[in-house]
């Protein structure tokens, strides 16, 4: 059995990639930047904010321009998703199963501790997670493998030993790079797309899914 499960946040915990579009298209629409989706999904979703910033403003941005864009979007996705979260399907059982079974409990997102704090609070799970990496806490962005080799680091565990939830290609390779097993949500690609991923899953319904962690 695996000794560690690490849950990417945005589009494994949630199923949220819709109101962060959202949010940036009203972002977009204020700097006068043009917004694709399908451009946004191919080039930024599963990154952090300083990537997909200095991508829609073609330029490296100040670190304090940064922060204050940064926190302008995300206050915005916040304010949006704020009356519809709710857990993916089947999350909270799962959850229950795997803290029964005495597996350790981790979640690695490219998120701000804002929407970290955001999401685990509104669905009420903060205290069953070990170990919480988000944004500030790694120098580089998924798809490079730093942020689960952290997240199994302060598991006191080697990749190896965890399996990993996540939902977009620049997070199952992270996943897959730093040596995790790999399962995918197709919240946001279809399951042909996960070309990182060990296996795929609709969502945490999904029957034997504990099983699949053997």
């Amino acid at each position: 059995m695996v000794k560690a499960v690490i849950f990417d946040m945005d589009g494994v915990l949630v199923d949220n990639g819709d109101y962060h579009f959202k949010a940036w298209k009203i972002f977009c629409e204020k700097y006068t930047i043009p917004f694709s989706e399908e451009k946004f999904r191919a080039h930024y979703f599963g990154q952090t904010n300083e990537l997909v910033l200095n991508g829609l403003f073609q330029c490296n941005l100040e670190r304090s321009e940064m922060k204050k864009l940064a926190d302008e979007k995300e206050q915005m996705y916040r304010e949006i998703y704020a009356p519809h979260i709710c857990p993916v399907n089947g999350l909270i059982s799962f959850f229950h199963e795997l803290k029964q079974a005495k597996i350790k409990l981790g979640v690695a997102t490219s998120a701000p501790k804002e929407n970290v704090d955001f999401v685990l609070d509104a669905l009420d799970i903060k205290d069953k997670i070990d170990v919480i990496v988000y944004d500030s806490m790694v120098s580089k962005s998924k798809p490079h493998p730093e942020i689960y080799l952290k997240a199994a680091e302060l598991l006191h565990l080697t990749p190896s030993e965890c399996t990993v939830f996540e939902d977009s290609l620049s997070g199952t390779k992270s996943a897959y790079d730093a040596g995790a097993r790999v399962i995918a949500l197709t919240t946001t690609l279809p399951a042909e797309k996960h070309c990182y991923a060990h296996r795929t899953i609709k969502d945490f319904s999904e029957p034997g899914l504990k099983e699949m962690l053997i």
